[in-house]
């Protein structure tokens, strides 16, 4: 899985083997829709990457900005995967404070225990409505 005799590899296969995506399809999608910058470019699935080059990656809340230390034609288990990319310390930093901001906002906003019943969703409906009628 390390470095090939190949310099390029195209981006969406690079992300499926570097375990960002459990598809190439799904990376295909993420990069169409502008989740990955390569090299603070928007790009295409196809486009050749290199050794040295830098991501931007958007996958849920989380973004990370890496650069690419190895090539991979194939896609192996998550410890060779690591060393396919190395995170920035500013990375790393900006995701462990919006992970931490999560946890606190769930701490503090704790899910019900179950979903409200007919007769629950139905007051909620109403008092909604109301509420909506005397600010409009």
């Amino acid at each position: 899985m390390s470095s090939d005799s190949t310099t390029q590899i195209r981006l969406d296969k690079w992300l499926w083997a570097a375990r960002f995506y459990k598809t190439r399809m799904q990376a295909s999608e993420a990069i169409n829709g502008g989740h990955i910058k390569l090299n603070g470019q928007r790009t295409k699935p196809g486009a050749r990457l290199q050794i040295g080059d830098q991501l931007f990656i958007r996958k849920q809340m989380l973004t990370f900005d890496i650069i690419v230390r190895e090539l991979a034609q194939r896609r192996g288990p998550a410890s060779v995967a690591e060393r396919l990319y190395e995170e920035t310390v500013e990375s790393v930093t900006r995701r462990e404070t919006q992970q931490a901001a999560r946890r606190e906002q769930a701490r503090l906003n704790p899910r019900p225990k179950r979903k409200p019943d007919k007769r629950e969703r139905r007051k909620i409906i109403r008092f909604v409505n109301k509420y909506s009628q005397e600010n409009s």
